[in-house]
């Protein structure tokens, strides 16, 4: 076994944590079980990863399979990368029966016409998910195994999720393969960005109840300040507060909102002023690109009123953030809006 291969599998194990180990070499299948037993898996992990690459030189494991391995570890620890959201289209609404031999044959063909040096794995998993894994190479080095993209797609759905490499420029033909191994013609990115996969997952599949606002905010009303001991201002205060959570939990639901990170769209909207001032020579649109990033965004913005920092209900510019995410190729279609990115009129 290449001494390459060898450092590959031990780091990948060091990763894993020690009450798992087992349980993942299990599901990798490379090892027997009396190779197994021979382990002491109580020992530190530096230990567990020389028995484990000295079982593997026995079983001369190439890099191929050894890749395998990373994915096992990354499907049951997803939220160790950056994940954004692509949706494909098709120019009509045929339905296609899905050959996962054709696709698998089709998207390795596309990626090794452009890039010879370059190691692609994929596995199936119980949820319709194929998760691929990329190690890229270029003409002249051969691929890292330390910087691979991962793509889960799911067979009966347009959508996309990407974990790309480092090097960006290999992202278009990543894209490209994508495409044409799933019989689609167009592919954009959702920009819609979580470490947690099964949040976005929940975003773009719906799987998530939503309520989405129907009434506006009430408008503020003056009144006289009284004194603190008035249980009128007690009880007003505590009607205030009812009427905040129960329109946020008409907005956003009851249950947990999808770990979200980050979103992002395009803003357009026209100056409003007095003709005789003569402000703008050009009946041109103010245009800006409005950016949200939070570790929790959607519970963020639930918590927007109930802590005072907005009137309840939230505005839906902000509220509308998944509704947008879901029909992304709609609001690219309408006329006088930015086609590169969510817009809002």
């Amino acid at each position: 076994m290449d001494e390459t291969v060898a450092e590959y599998i031990r780091r990948t194990v060091l990763k894993i944590p020690r009450d798992e180990i087992k349980t993942m070499l299990e599901k990798w299948g490379l090892l027997s079980e009396t190779q197994l037993q021979t382990i002491n898996f109580r020992q530190i992990k530096e230990s567990i990863s020389q028995d484990v690459v000295q079982l593997c030189e026995e079983n001369s494991v190439d890099i191929k399979q050894a890749a395998v391995l990373d994915i096992i570890y990354n499907h049951v620890y997803p939220n160790k990368r950056v994940w954004c959201v692509y949706q494909m289209k098709k120019t009509g609404e045929e339905a296609e029966f899905f050959d996962l031999t054709d696709f698998k044959k089709k998207f390795k063909g596309r990626l090794r016409s452009a890039l010879k040096n370059v190691t692609i794995n994929f596995r199936e998993y119980e949820d319709n998910a194929i998760w691929i894994r990329i190690a890229w190479g270029t003409p002249y080095t051969k691929p890292n195994q330390y910087k691979p993209s991962y793509v889960v797609y799911h067979s009966q759905t347009p959508y996309v999720f990407i974990s790309a490499s480092v090097l960006k420029s290999n992202l278009p033909l990543l894209c490209q393969a994508l495409v044409l191994a799933s019989n689609y013609h167009d592919i954009r990115e959702m920009e819609l960005r979580s470490h947690s996969l099964n949040s976005l997952k929940d975003i773009v599949f719906k799987r998530y109840s939503q309520n989405f606002q129907t009434h506006y905010p009430r408008p503020l009303q003056e009144r006289n300040v009284a004194p603190k001991s008035d249980l009128r201002i007690i009880q007003e205060n505590r009607n205030e507060k009812e009427r905040i959570e129960r329109v946020n939990r008409e907005v956003f639901g009851d249950g947990p909102q999808p770990k979200l990170e980050f979103a992002q769209y395009k803003l357009e909207t026209m100056f409003k002023s007095d003709p005789q001032m003569d402000v703008l020579d050009k009946k041109e649109p103010f245009r800006c690109l409005v950016k949200f990033s939070s570790p929790h965004l959607l519970e963020s913005l639930k918590s927007l009123a109930p802590a005072g920092m907005a009137d309840a209900p939230i505005s839906p510019l902000l509220t509308c953030i998944p509704q947008k995410a879901r029909n992304y190729f709609k609001i690219r279609e309408k006329k006088h809006f930015f086609p590169e990115s969510f817009v809002s009129p």
